[in-house]
């Protein structure tokens, strides 16, 4: 499992001309998930999300109570190593990755993070303004 952390001022997911999951502050989260991955994965990820400290003074989302948008991301396993196509063959198809996504979200939940999310397999657009800028890349031990 793979995810992009971005701390933001604001984030937002729009589908179909409609604002679906909107955070002020906190962290942008794009989740990717390949075909090992188990629901282990996804508990490791929700408790790196929350714990990672990316936050101002060195805090994590669940120091500080900030909240989380998360958006499946199937384009972070691509690979365009060969040629000028890329290929998605590492990413998990949507019936392994929706139910793994689902798991993040809800982890976090369970953990008492505010989470706004995108809707998946959906056509999105994303907006953000960084803070920072900090972005980091986490990867579950198992990827």
């Amino acid at each position: 499992m793979r995810a992009v952390l971005q701390r933001v001022l604001s984030a937002s997911v729009t589908v179909g001309g409609e604002v679906v999951g909107r955070i002020d502050g906190g962290l942008l989260v794009l989740l990717g998930v390949t075909h090992t991955d188990t629901e282990a994965d996804a508990a490791w990820m929700a408790r790196k999300i929350r714990d990672t400290r990316l936050l101002r003074d060195e805090q994590s989302v669940g120091d500080v109570g900030a909240s989380v948008l998360l958006v499946s991301q199937f384009t972070l396993y691509g690979d365009a190593r060969k040629g000028r196509r890329p290929t998605w063959s590492a990413a998990a198809p949507g019936s392994v990755s929706e139910p793994l996504y689902d798991a993040v979200c809800a982890e976090l939940e369970r953990l008492g993070t505010h989470v706004e999310r995108g809707v998946f397999g959906a056509q999105m657009q994303v907006a953000s303004v960084n803070d920072g800028p900090v972005t980091l890349l986490l990867e579950s031990p198992a990827s």
